[in-house]
């Protein structure tokens, strides 16, 4: 129990700006604690979710404006973490085609033109889906996304291989029961949140995430962390579509 709370505090610590603290004795690098993080991933989202919900409740009042406000303010509450990697990923692409080094290209703290035009357009897609969705009364549609989305990165982590120790590290630890379980656990949390029709989405999202990884792998070279929050962002931006598409 000990191993697991600690892998979720290094989760909550790692993919989110809630502060959390470590006694200097945490060996976060043990594998129970490293295929906990990967497992208590969900848990990230729901909290994530919970924490926007609450900030647009307190908003509402002020309609779509509060909506807008709270779809911004979820991507500073996990520190545009995942946003950025979508520049990283788009200057990589557009390397490789130039015949440079994508990884060289994806690990410099720097963005190009191309990376920059594509995150701001991609912010704006997302803003404006999540809005959508917060205008309509889709809360716990929205919730049950972040849950996916992050259940979607476990699966990418067990199936597919990384140009990073980390990722690779947290691959070893994670086994195939454990994301059963965790599949299995959100799907009745998310029939509770929604209804049974929301496990198609559910179903989608592995596609979705599957189909980013492969073009990712294939038009760059390789998978890491930046590509990892690429897919997660993609995912949800898909699904939020989706819902607004087939709910409304």
């Amino acid at each position: 129990m000990n191993n697991f709370y600690l892998g979720l505090k290094f989760a909550i610590s790692y993919f989110t700006i809630f502060p959390v603290k470590f006694k200097e004795s945490d060996d976060l690098s043990k594998k129970e604690i490293l295929s906990s993080m990967v497992l208590s991933l969900p848990i990230n989202g729901l909290l994530l979710g919970l924490a926007t919900i609450l900030i647009y409740l307190f908003l509402n009042s002020i309609s779509i404006l509060g909506a807008i406000i709270a779809s911004c303010l979820y991507m500073v509450l996990y520190g545009f973490i995942h946003t950025e990697a979508i520049a990283d990923v788009a200057d990589a692409i557009y390397a490789k085609h130039g015949g440079k080094d994508a990884y060289e290209v994806i690990k410099e703290p720097t963005i190009g033109a191309m990376g920059l035009l594509y995150s701001i357009v991609f912010v704006i897609l997302k803003v404006s889906a999540l809005s959508y969705l917060f205008y309509n009364n889709l809360i716990l549609e929205f919730l049950s996304i972040l849950i996916i989305s992050r259940v979607c990165i476990q699966f990418i982590i067990y199936f597919f291989e990384f140009k990073s120790s980390f990722l690779s590290s947290l691959k070893d630890s994670f086994s195939f029961k454990r994301f059963l379980l965790s599949v299995f656990i959100t799907s009745i949390f998310i029939v509770l949140l929604t209804d049974f029709s929301f496990l198609l989405i559910y179903l989608s999202s592995f596609l979705v995430a599957f189909l980013s990884a492969k073009f990712i792998r294939k038009t760059v070279g390789f998978l890491n962390g930046d590509a990892l929050g690429t897919i997660l962002e993609f995912t949800e931006l898909v699904l939020a579509l989706m819902v607004c598409y087939l709910w409304l």
